[in-house]
């Protein structure tokens, strides 16, 4: 079983407007409204909660996925649209719960990992390492350079197969497919639980297409 990783995004965020009583208007500056800050707080909380983050489109969601070698979704993780791709790695791939043919608990260790360079840190590939999985993840210029830098202490650099590589579109490709359902493409759930489940409904469907193990 392999994994390849990938998320739909939206585009790098903008910052929140500020909030109502800071900073300066027409008539001059005006003091901190610690009320008002409270509510904006709370209020930014809930809809990270719920799935909801401002970027350059607007309010967006993105979607975190792994998915096997037949582009067949099999983690996902719905979080708001500002937030990085690195740390939802870890999370993802402890959802990954493949069914046996026959007795014995589901499978949720995939023999190898593939993701693009944005996964490419010392806690994935520790995480990796741990848990016995090969990692096909290409190397960060920035940290090629930093083990440069440091010489014979900056060890080896990691394995990557280049040929492997070339099958993480697997991911992009199922991320295409959840995307023909326009309830998974333009999100008109509210509640983050109904949109989640909006998109695990088009993942079985699309298991049901193509049931091979």
């Amino acid at each position: 079983m392999t994994s390849p990783i990938g998320s739909q995004g939206a585009a790098p965020n903008d910052k929140f407007p500020p909030a109502p009583g800071t900073g300066q208007d027409e008539s001059g500056p005006s003091s901190p409204s610690e009320p008002a800050e409270a509510a904006e707080a709370a209020e930014a909380a809930e809809r990270d909660d719920e799935g909801l983050g401002r970027s350059r489109g607007g309010w967006t969601t993105k979607l975190h996925l792994a998915a096997d070698d037949r582009a067949r979704p099999l983690a996902l993780l719905v979080t708001a649209g500002q937030r990085g791709d690195s740390p939802q790695f870890v999370p993802v791939l402890q959802r990954v719960r493949i069914a046996r043919v026959g007795p014995g608990r589901p499978r949720t260790r995939p023999d190898v990992v593939r993701a693009d360079k944005a996964y490419s840190s010392a806690g994935n590939r520790a995480y990796l390492r741990r848990r016995g999985i090969a990692a096909v993840i290409p190397i960060k210029e920035d940290q090629k350079a930093a083990r440069r830098k440091r010489g014979s202490a900056g060890g080896r650099p990691p394995r990557f197969d280049p040929a492997s590589y070339r099958t993480r579109n697997c991911v992009e490709r199922a991320i295409n497919k959840l995307k023909q359902y326009r309830a998974v493409a333009t999100r008109y759930d509210k509640r983050r639980v109904i949109y989640q489940g909006t998109v695990e409904l088009a993942a079985i469907r699309l298991w049901l297409r193509d049931p091979v193990t």
